[in-house]
């Protein structure tokens, strides 16, 4: 099956393959559609998807034609769990040789939880680390910042925004401790994994605004969870005279062993607009498992 509808609590998911349906475009994977009972509409551009895995990158080998959206392309499978669980499936990819399998189970009152595992069948990383890299494209929002806990490394963590002005301009964000230089070779397009922010984040977590609705993303895991920001990289929604941004992540294993299993958690939680230190108790919840 292309895609199924799964429910919990409020919410109500469409996770799909990387195929067409509709007016769903083919090589946009993950959670197809959002929708909670309080919003009138998805958060994510209906073309494309959420927590879509677009990018397998090693700085080198994505950069050869045909390969900088192995995920998008390769084939993918998806199998129905529950009523409130799905799962996709990737066999080895052409390029780079990574299998994954990526399950999204929907938890009341609003949570969509991701739990991505991967195994590497050959050592095809030409620089010697993984990356992933996540893409979720929001529909036409008044506000287009990702908001964390951060700022620069010389003072105190405070709330930070980060809104690029343009594509692949400064748009990456690391952990204050992220000193992995991750080697790419030159590339003419530029890449948002390859554009570095001067900011600097203290959690691991971050938001956006979305309507009347607050959209937090989590992220629980061995490696670098490095956020990504694009002003326009969901396109353009003309009815709201604006672009839609693209709020992203990337994972990271600096070094890894073939055969070997590597497992990353993340949780949405797309809720009813509330305050900063509720945002901040969702997150440490979450780590304590409340």
């Amino acid at each position: 099956m292309p895609h199924t509808q799964i429910k919990a609590g409020d919410l109500t998911a469409v996770i799909g393959d990387n195929g067409a349906q509709g007016e769903h475009r083919a090589g946009y994977n993950g959670v197809w559609s959002l929708k909670h009972r309080a919003c009138t509409r998805s958060p994510f551009v209906p073309s494309y998807a959420g927590l879509n895995l677009e990018h397998i990158f090693d700085g080198a080998t994505e950069l050869k034609p045909g390969n900088f959206f192995e995920p998008r392309t390769a084939p993918m499978t998806l199998r129905r769990i529950s009523a409130s669980a799905a799962e996709l499936h990737q066999p080895p990819t052409p390029a780079t040789s990574l299998e994954s399998w990526t399950r999204f189970t929907l938890t009341a009152p609003h949570y969509v939880d991701m739990q991505f595992r991967c195994r590497p069948h050959l050592a095809a990383f030409r620089h010697g680390y993984i990356g992933l890299f996540w893409a979720s494209y929001i529909h036409g929002p008044e506000d287009k910042s990702m908001y964390f806990l951060g700022g620069t490394r010389s003072g105190e963590a405070q709330w930070a925004q980060l809104c690029t002005q343009e594509h692949n301009d400064e748009s990456t964000v690391r952990s204050m401790t992220d000193d992995f230089v991750a080697r790419m070779e030159p590339y003419d397009r530029g890449t948002l994994y390859a554009s570095m922010s001067r900011l600097r984040y203290a959690e691991p977590f971050y938001y956006g605004l979305f309507e009347n609705m607050t959209l937090i993303y989590m992220f629980d895991g061995p490696g670098l969870i490095r956020f990504a920001h694009s002003p326009s990289g969901g396109g353009n929604d003309p009815a709201r005279r604006t672009t839609c941004p693209a709020w992203d992540f990337q994972w990271i294993l600096p070094q890894y062993e073939v055969g070997q299993e590597y497992a990353l958690r993340m949780r949405l939680c797309f809720r009813p607009r509330c305050a900063r230190e509720r945002v901040i108790e969702e997150y440490h919840g979450w780590k304590r498992g409340d």
